[in-house]
Formats: structure tokens, C-alpha cells, sequence
């Protein structure tokens, strides 16, 4: 029997794309997540750990793309991107959420809690998990669960003895109102700045001091330009894992199921790993030879009831958030 060319290339060519279809297998979903933090920040190694994961569960068919370090704009930014559906996911800070929808506010609750244990306990309980239930509808984005970073200090390029050694001075924070409202209250200057910018930033005046946390002092080297850690733990804070509203729609209850526990496992391992590392960052922090101090409450005069008064539509929530934190 014979075939004409024109057959056997007809042929040839289904053949080919038959073997390429089993031998080239694309994933059926390759999620993009976003964050702010650098690339070797605990929260992108959670972010790689789910795209391992969630492929392992999927079968290979699905993943996560990871964009750290701010690649895809800043929090408000990136929002924005959730809620169109331009961005799949994301791990980010609750500020821009709490510009957004304020009782999340609470969380930052000058001396809410103790230490990443006590703000561990906090965050699964009852109250914080509310909070998540209302993204959808107030902000287009379904809130799977809370994350964590080590908790905040203040560093500085100059001795610190009293409160008072702060007063007029430049703090460069989280661009959000409830750290402006905190600093404020205590007669120190809020300075909104870009993490990137503060090394130079401190060298050159424009901040004097930071409102930061161990990890991120690690990471930029800020003991490079400021040589005084005030241990305060004056607040927690917070991360969470969003999805867009308009994503999650398109997903079969199958695919929110295995999104859903993959993304609270790893944000699990998140919170569990800065309660074990922490200690050992500051110990790093001590090992480049600044000076670390700690300080109590006492350090801030006033400065809960003030910052309670300014939040008072919150005052309800912080309440329950202060009986979980302070129960056995």
C-alpha cells in the first residue's frame, strides 16, 4: 500500500504533537504571588514551600510564581491588582488592609501581646479569624489566614535612655495610622520611607531612628548605619495571606480546598518559625557589636490609654484581643 507524501507528513505531524501533549504537560494553574519583603525573607521561603506543595497535591498541574521584593509594586499596589484579578495572590502586611478596613487596627495594639508566642495565640483566635471573614465583601479579596513577622523594635543611631531622648526625632515606620498615632502620641516624628531607602536614609539625616524588626534588620544591615537597639516589643506584627476575590471565584471547590490548606500550612510554619528564630536573630543582632537594650511598657507613659482613646470604635475588639492575650 502506498501513502502520499502529504499522508505520511499528515501523519507524522498528529503523531508529534500527540507525543509532545504526554511529554510536555502545562500546568493547569501557575499562580502569581506577590510580596514586598526581600527574596530570602522567611515569607518567600513560605511562598516556595506552597508552590512545592501545591504542585505535589496537584499532580504537577499546579504551581506558584513568586515575586518578591516589591517586584509588582508596593502593598497598595498590589491590592489594587488582587482586586482586578491581575495578581492571584499575595503575603503581605496588614497596613494597607487596615488603611482599608480599620478594626484590623486592633492587631497593633500597643503591648497587645508579649512576644511572637502570645501574637501566635492571638491571631487564631476567634476575634482575629472574624476579621479575615470580611475581606471579601469590604475588599474584594478572601483572607485564608495570618502569618506573622518578629516583633517590632526601635533602632537608632544614637544613645537611647529615656522616652524622652526620642522626642522630635525622625522614626521612619510602616505608612499606616496605627504606628503614626503611636509615635505621634509619644512627641516623635512618623517618617514614612520605602525599606530600601533607610541605609542611605540614616546616613544622610532624612531618619534617626526605626521602627523595625529583627529580621529586616538582618537582612538590609541596618546595624551597618545605626549602632542602638532598643528591645521594646511594643507591638506584633501581623501578615496575611490574600487571594483575589475574582480568582478565587473561578476555582472549583476542589482547587479552593487544596489552595486553602496549602496556604494555612505554610503561613502555619511561618508563625511557628519566627517564635523559634527569633531569639537567635537578636542574638546575630548582638554578635555585630551595637548596643541592645531592652525596655518595658513603663518606657512609654501613657501611651496605651492615649492610643485607646484615638481608637476608641476599635476599643470593643482590642478588649477580646487583650482577654485572649492575657488567658492561659
Amino acid at each position: 500500500m502506498k501513502l502520499s507524501i502529504g499522508k505520511l507528513l499528515a501523519t507524522g505531524t498528529v503523531a508529534a504533537l500527540t507525543v509532545m501533549a504526554h511529554a510536555a504537560p502545562t500546568k493547569a494553574r501557575d499562580y502569581r504571588l506577590g510580596t514586598i519583603v526581600p527574596a530570602g525573607h522567611l515569607w518567600n521561603q513560605a511562598a516556595q514551600r506552597m508552590n512545592e506543595a501545591l504542585s505535589e497535591r496537584s499532580g504537577g498541574e499546579d504551581g506558584v510564581s513568586v515575586f518578591p521584593a516589591g517586584q509588582l509594586g508596593d502593598e497598595s499596589q498590589m491590592v489594587q491588582q488582587l482586586q482586578t484579578g491581575a495578581l492571584d495572590m499575595a503575603f503581605l502586611t496588614i497596613a494597607d488592609v487596615t488603611n482599608r478596613v480599620p478594626d484590623f487596627g486592633a492587631l497593633y495594639a500597643p503591648f497587645l501581646v508579649e512576644d511572637v508566642a502570645g501574637a501566635n495565640k492571638v491571631l487564631a483566635s476567634e476575634p482575629a479569624q472574624a476579621l479575615l471573614g470580611r475581606l471579601p465583601k469590604e475588599m474584594g479579596v478572601v483572607g485564608i489566614d495570618y502569618g506573622i513577622a518578629t516583633m517590632r523594635q526601635i533602632m537608632t543611631n544614637f544613645p537611647v535612655d529615656d522616652i524622652s531622648d526620642l522626642a522630635g526625632r525622625k522614626m521612619r515606620i510602616t505608612p499606616f495610622k496605627p504606628f503614626r498615632d503611636f509615635y505621634n502620641i509619644l512627641g516623635i516624628a512618623p517618617t514614612p520611607m520605602p525599606l530600601p531607602e533607610v541605609y542611605d536614609a540614616l546616613a544622610n539625616g532624612q531618619v534617626d531612628a526605626m521602627d523595625i524588626d529583627p529580621e529586616l534588620i538582618l537582612n538590609f544591615k541596618f546595624y551597618e548605619r545605626a549602632d542602638h537597639l532598643l528591645l521594646t516589643n511594643h507591638s506584633m506584627f501581623p501578615m496575611v495571606g490574600l487571594v483575589s476575590g475574582r480568582v478565587w471565584a473561578s476555582l472549583s471547590d476542589d482547587e479552593k480546598q487544596r489552595l486553602r490548606e496549602t496556604m494555612r500550612e505554610q503561613l502555619a510554619w511561618v508563625r511557628q518559625q519566627y517564635e523559634e528564630q527569633e531569639p537567635q536573630m537578636i542574638e546575630k543582632i548582638r554578635a555585630t557589636g551595637i548596643e541592645v537594650k531592652s525596655a518595658d511598657q513603663s518606657f512609654f507613659p501613657g501611651v496605651v490609654a492615649k492610643w485607646e482613646e484615638i481608637w476608641s470604635d476599635q476599643k470593643p475588639l482590642t478588649d477580646e484581643l487583650r482577654a485572649v492575650a492575657a488567658s492561659q
